[in-house]
């Protein structure tokens, strides 16, 4: 695994140090990996087209009308079951951790925890208690002035926990903490390194808040040993003050991203869209284009669920049509990777991804 590691961040590092040519051979080679039907279930894929084309039911709400719209059988996800997730779920319990799966009520929760058809589980874990200091309108998560102190033991608890599901890759995300002087930057760093090292070859990606703007705190993740550093931009720059809490901003969110390349070039940074929340196509094409000025590599776009009766309703349910034209869309944009599709989440089967990534350019090095 050490090996595949060292290969796939020596081709990441061509992106920044080698002509164009070397540049869009290395992208080709991404494109030829796994794409978003290698992280769907067979029954996904053989059902979701047809679903979608016999579907007569109402998808849109139109301006002024208040009922919430009927969820279609595309995004309609199994009961979470079975041996590995219960391990996993049990496990989480025993040490006190939370998970982001749980506290946002990931509709994937079953399938990632499960490992699906690939075996690979991926749990995505919550730092810093369950507990945030924002009040975003799409997040289920509690929310309080002044959550509980940071637990000085989680980072070891963490470390230990992943070391023990033996998992190759690992998300580790957390609650905002705008109560902490450093927005809880040096507990994710510290985290980070008891993760490394007990286990030099996982790899760990950070999806992380955005730290007030603080470019101090943003270093310190950066440079903490991470691979992948993600920050999500949640939604088009208009619906930002209407989507998000006041201290979240569209341009803040972005210079965090450009800061995070700027501080350590070498890791791979990411973001995600959320759809269906009113936004028009010029303003997702425009988000996107934001992105990639930012020097993003990887981004995710899928469906808004509404958590609970109190949180924002779903305008829209996007198609699956539509879902592949933005991931064409951000293909021709250059991105390194997109994952588009109703049920994509930020760290949706991020896992089987990066690992199949790895080992694909490995072989395609070696001819």
């Amino acid at each position: 695994m050490f090996n595949e590691i060292k290969t796939f961040k020596m081709l990441i590092r061509l992106q920044y140090t080698t002509p164009p040519s070397r540049i869009e051979k290395f992208r080709k080679r991404l494109q030829k990996g796994p794409a978003l039907d290698s992280f769907l279930s067979k029954k996904e894929t053989e059902n979701v087209a047809d679903e979608w084309e016999h579907y007569d039911g109402k998808i849109r709400r139109a301006k002024g009308e208040s009922e919430r719209l009927r969820l279609p059988p595309w995004l309609k996800t199994e009961i979470p079951k079975g041996a590995n997730y219960s391990h996993l779920k049990e496990q989480l319990r025993s040490l006190k951790l939370s998970t982001v799966c749980e506290e946002a009520r990931c509709p994937n929760i079953g399938e990632c925890w499960g490992g699906g058809e690939h075996r690979t589980a991926t749990a995505t874990i919550m730092l810093m208690g369950d507990t945030c200091t924002r009040g975003c309108r799409f997040c289920s998560v509690k929310t309080s002035r002044a959550p509980p102190p940071l637990n000085p033991d989680e980072p070891l608890n963490t470390a230990t926990a992943i070391a023990s599901w033996a998992l190759d890759y690992v998300v580790l995300t957390s609650v905002d903490r705008d109560d902490l002087p450093d927005g809880g930057a040096n507990h994710f760093a510290s985290t980070v390194k008891e993760l490394k090292k007990l286990n030099g070859n996982i790899m760990v990606e950070c999806l992380v808040p955005d730290f007030s703007g603080k470019s101090e705190c943003v270093k310190i993740i950066a440079l903490s040993g991470l691979d992948v550093y993600a920050h999500n931009i949640e939604t088009v720059e208009s619906l930002t003050p209407f989507v998000r809490d006041r201290r979240a901003k569209y341009r803040q969110s972005l210079s965090t991203l450009e800061d995070a390349k700027k501080h350590n070039p070498e890791i791979i940074t990411k973001s995600s869209i959320m759809l269906g929340l009113g936004e028009t196509d010029a303003e997702v094409e425009q988000t996107l284009k934001d992105l990639k000025n930012a020097g993003v590599d990887c981004v995710t776009l899928g469906q808004y669920m509404q958590p609970t009766k109190r949180h924002l309703k779903v305008v829209e349910y996007v198609t699956p049509t539509k879902f592949k034209h933005w991931e064409n869309v951000g293909n021709e944009m250059g991105f390194l990777y997109i994952a588009s599709g109703p049920l994509v989440r930020s760290s949706y089967k991020a896992g089987e991804f990066f690992i199949s990534s790895i080992l694909k350019s490995k072989k395609l090095s070696s001819i």
